[in-house]
């Protein structure tokens, strides 16, 4: 029997998680308490971390084409550029690019891909309440004229946001504190003289101002104004005083500023969920974490989250593992999050000192070391959450030797099926899992094996140029890696699956 999935929210994260547990038939439904698909949204890209997961599922669809990747980012003092970061010229020797596109375009995205899947989402169902006992958990969800139902799911996922509730219906504390007081936010459409490829930052006063090229000649406009504002304003309250402060920084008039297609405000956060699971109720995306915006990574490490939880809940869901699998969840993610957390705070505090002394070391020291290419093309590896290892994590105790090993991302290498079709690795994977060898015989006896444990339908052969038997989780990273022997992997296996 295969238990059924409940998910909370139907942002990129709730989505992602949907279409990988769809992919391998397992029961989901999910609701989100929004009235339909947002038009407008905060985040703005994905990293390459984040483009690898849903080519990984299958949903990356068309979003390249539609994107920015020539990314340039300028920092000001006043009307004087004092740091250009060349994103895009960095981003030539990655694998992935970093693509600029609006969160509700990859939202729509991800939703088109799990209509074809057979899922879909229930808008205008909120969440109120959850209780659960060893077998499953109660919701209770409610339609926007009050109506109320009675859900019953073996697995509840919380993908809620910032304020889920699922978060605090299983009593799970947020602790945390604020970065910013308040951010203000605009988009607009007008001719400004700033580089169309990228964002322009200004640094001066310790508080930020930010412009970032959208599509069709629109801005996005961020500041964080010098005292907190009233509350409640008004988005045309909210429009004024952004585009004041940005015509008092800027120097430019606001005379070619034709229309104004959203305001919003909000604050930002440094906080980290204390567990990611409570029995049969778990937590992912920002209702796990929340940081600065600062590198964009929020959306991604959702995503991130979303495989990583995903895999692992099809094989409990489905019987070929033991609730404990879950439980390596928490130990590989949440350390991540503490340190994105802790380089997003950094990051802030670098770029926008509040003191003399601050200022005095980001201009002297700081900002020289970020001009050198080679500082750049490393700043830029660690937001393109590449470099994510899991050594040392539950699933990958320290190992030692040439190439990737346990719990290291796997390259995008190119591979060969046994039809002798030609694919790359991570397009191949499609939420399963790989097992590579440069002897195709080596290869499907592996394959076998671990497919004994994993379903016939959740593994793949795949020949290379290895001289070992490298087995790829879900999610991209080495699961098992070592010369060829069938029984080791298995012995592996089931260490993970049903650990003593």
């Amino acid at each position: 029997m295969t238990d059924n999935v409940l998910i909370a929210g139907a942002g990129p994260t709730g989505l992602a998680l949907a279409i990988h547990l769809t992919l391998h038939h397992i029961p989901v439904r999910v609701i989100d308490g929004a009235p339909g698909p947002a038009i407008t949204s905060r985040a703005l890209g994905l990293q390459p971390r984040g483009v690898e997961v849903l080519e990984r599922i299958g949903a990356l669809g068309d979003l390249p084409e539609r994107s920015q990747t020539m990314l340039n980012m300028s920092y000001n003092e006043g009307s004087k550029t004092v740091l250009r970061l060349h994103v895009g010229q960095a981003a030539a020797v990655m694998p992935k690019r970093t693509l600029l596109i609006s969160q509700a375009e990859i939202e729509g995205t991800l939703r088109q891909r799990l209509r074809e899947l057979g899922g879909d989402v229930e808008w205008d169902t909120r969440l109120v309440g959850a209780r659960q006992d060893g077998a499953g958990v109660t919701v209770t969800a409610q339609a926007a004229d009050g109506t109320q139902q009675r859900i019953e799911t073996a697995w509840l996922v919380g993908c809620d946001g910032a304020h889920s509730v699922v978060r605090k219906l299983a009593g799970i504390g947020f602790p945390g504190r604020k970065l910013i007081q308040n951010l203000l936010m605009v988009d607009v459409k007008a001719t400004w003289p700033y580089d169309r490829n990228g964002s322009t930052t200004w640094m001066d006063t310790g508080h930020m101002l930010s412009v970032t090229a959208l599509p069709d000649d629109t801005w996005r406009v961020f500041s964080e104004p010098p005292s907190p504002p009233p509350d409640d304003l008004s988005e045309t309250e909210i429009t004024d005083r952004v585009l004041r402060e940005f015509s008092r920084r800027s120097g430019l008039g606001l005379d070619t500023v034709t229309e104004v297609k959203w305001a919003s405000e909000f604050r930002i956060h440094r906080r980290l969920a204390d567990s990611y699971r409570r029995g049969r109720i778990l937590l992912a995306g920002d209702a796990a974490h929340i940081q600065s915006p600062t590198g964009g990574q929020g959306q991604n490490t959702g995503l991130g989250d979303a495989e990583n939880l995903a895999w692992k809940l099809v094989l409990v869901a489905g019987g070929r593992a033991d609730q404990r699998l879950l439980d390596t969840y928490e130990g590989e993610r949440r350390p991540l999050a503490e340190k994105v957390l802790r380089a997003t705070s950094t990051a802030v505090g670098i770029m926008l000192p509040d003191t003399r002394w601050k200022r005095l070391v980001r201009d002297k020291v700081v900002l020289p070391a970020v001009r050198l290419p080679a500082v750049q093309r490393k700043l830029l590896q660690v937001s393109s959450q590449l470099g994510i290892s899991y050594r040392g994590g539950p699933l990958a105790p320290r190992s030692h030797g040439a190439g990737p090993r346990p719990g290291d991302r796997m390259p995008d290498i190119r591979c060969r099926r046994r039809d002798g079709g030609e694919v790359t690795l991570h397009a191949a994977i499609e939420g399963r899992w790989a097992v590579l060898s440069g002897d195709e015989g080596e290869a499907v006896r592996h394959a076998e094996a671990a497919a004994a444990q994993l379903g016939a339908d959740n593994v793949i052969a795949l020949i290379t140029a290895n001289e070992d038997v490298v087995l790829v989780r879900p999610d991209g990273h080495v699961g098992w890696r070592g010369s060829p022997a069938p029984d080791k992997l298995t012995a592996w296996l089931n260490q993970v699956l049903w650990p003593a």
